[in-house]
């Protein structure tokens, strides 16, 4: 083994002792029928009333900015489509987590051509028109789109990366002080990318896709919507989407094959759900 891998192990050893020394083992969510049911390490510096504060004002600030500018909730039908969707899973967000239902959310629409969509901590939700115009989904996809949004607040995805940064930074510090060398935290800031940012965003991208389905089955969306979703996605990013090993989100490959999977593991949570509806 050359010096440089030995260092190299040795520091990633060293940031990943640090990091969870740093943070305490948790389970934000329960695992639901989906089983979704990883430890977390959450730092004792980012408490989730904290976050969920600031995420609210962000939040606020945002919605402010549109209105401001006469880009919020424009076309009333698009709102209100939203806004039925989003209360339907929200009403089924306490299987994964009891204390959601005290959640102050909010919905809107925001009109840009960008294909995205975002649920902060708390419960904050923005949709863009683009995704509706140009995706084109249907009440199904859409429910797909709003889970998996949903499920990262629920899973507090967000206070996990903050913690995680937090740690590797400090990690980061020490092994610059200890070294000496700028060269050694260029690496270790390398390091601490693929050790941390891209295998965690992923296993929180798979992980929100799986409690989305879920989400979705229960309150009667069928969960293989979020297949054809992801088909749709993959077309409209043919050509320009990043290799798997280089993004932040798992390719549209294989997330659909994990998405078939996890969709006929609660077909039958959406035949019960549909089967209480019917009978109303």
């Amino acid at each position: 083994m050359s010096p440089t891998h030995t260092f190299l192990r040795g520091a990633a050893a060293a940031l990943a002792c640090v990091a969870i020394a740093g943070c305490a083992g948790v389970n934000t969510t329960q695992s639901g029928a989906i089983g979704v049911n990883r430890t977390q390490y959450m730092s004792s510096l980012v408490p989730s009333e904290t976050l969920n504060q600031e995420a609210s004002q962000q939040y606020t600030e945002i919605i402010g900015q549109a209105r401001a500018k006469g880009l919020l909730d424009r076309d009333a039908q698009q709102t209100s489509r939203v806004r039925a969707i989003s209360q339907r899973l929200i009403a089924q967000a306490p299987v994964f987590r009891p204390d959601a239902s005290s959640w102050k959310w909010e919905v809107h629409v925001l009109s840009s051509d960008e294909v995205n969509a975002w649920c902060m901590p708390g419960g904050k939700i923005a949709v863009y028109t683009g995704l509706l115009t140009k995706i084109k989904p249907t009440d199904d996809e859409l429910a797909a789109v709003l889970g998996h949004e949903i499920s990262h607040a629920l899973r507090e995805h967000a206070r996990e990366r903050v913690s995680q940064q937090m740690a590797t930074s400090l990690g980061l510090q020490v092994l610059s002080i200890a070294t000496g060398s700028q060269v050694a935290s260029d690496l270790g800031e390398q390091l601490t990318s693929v050790m941390f940012t891209l295998p965690n965003s992923r296993t929180h991208e798979t992980e929100a896709d799986r409690m989305g389905v879920e989400l979705a089955a229960r309150a009667g969306f069928d969960p293989r919507a979020a297949v054809t979703l992801w088909q749709k996605m993959g077309a409209a990013e043919q050509g320009s989407a990043p290799p798997e090993i280089l993004s932040t989100h798992p390719s549209a490959q294989s997330r659909i094959a994990d998405l078939q999977a996890a969709s006929q593991q609660v077909l039958p949570l959406y035949e019960q759900a549909r089967g209480k509806s019917a009978a109303r």
